[in-house]
């Protein structure tokens, strides 16, 4: 398991827009299968690769398609933000009490309650921030033929990548203990940049912005 980074707090309640799924919109979103087809090319974007471990060869890059990004890596599990019996100093290592950024009630993320993932800290090889990435944008994480929508709520190191919430990686079926826990590869990220839900820290107001974005993305 990688460390984790956490810089300025931000609170998305002033970012998030109102998440409104309209009546032609599938239920569930598109597949795992429809999404991936979408990415089986990469347009490399990332001035560099990055390491899915720390002390590991740097072989992932970041890409391109339409108006998204996208990677392919491993999963970690954050079990940063609020303190619970899940996520706690016991049972993390690396365990922080705060998210790089707030929820709509300015407190940080719940990792074993929010579906949320991780992006690297800006540096020379990526700037989410000067890709148009904000914070709270959604993003199709998929393993094993799951999709899981999640929002970008914390920061890591700025040359790993591949992360993501206990909550996340336990509803594609991942083991979620953010010692021992976690998958060494075939976890794909799909990030809409802006599109962010709200409130930020709701799974259902999630949902429904990612099938919104999901369904223009395969549909282009």
């Amino acid at each position: 398991m990688h460390h984790k980074l956490t810089t300025g707090i931000v609170t998305l309640g002033v970012l998030a827009t109102i998440a409104v799924a309209s009546p032609a919109q599938a239920a569930s979103g598109p597949t795992a299968a429809q999404l991936l087809a979408k990415v089986t090319t990469c347009s490399v974007v990332s001035h560099g690769k990055y390491a899915t471990d720390d002390g590991e060869a740097s072989t992932v890059n970041i890409c391109k398609k339409g108006s998204a990004f996208f990677w392919k890596a491993d999963m970690d599990i954050d079990c940063d933000g609020v303190r619970t019996s899940h996520c706690n100093e016991s049972a993390d290592p690396w365990y922080q009490d705060q998210t790089s950024f707030e929820t709509s009630q300015g407190r940080p993320f719940q990792a074993d309650s929010t579906h949320y993932f991780v992006i690297p800290l800006p540096s020379s090889r990526f700037s989410y921030t000067a890709n148009g990435i904000t914070p709270g944008s959604v993003a199709a994480v998929i393993y094993n033929n799951k999709v899981v929508y999640a929002v970008f709520a914390d920061e890591g190191p700025d040359n790993i990548i591949g992360e993501a919430s206990y909550a996340t990686a336990k509803a594609l079926g991942i083991d979620a203990n953010p010692a021992t826990g976690g998958v060494d590869s075939g976890v794909t990220y799909i990030v809409f940049p802006g599109k962010v839900p709200s409130p930020i820290e709701s799974n259902s107001a999630i949902d429904s912005k990612g099938i919104a974005a999901a369904n223009t993305f395969v549909n282009s």
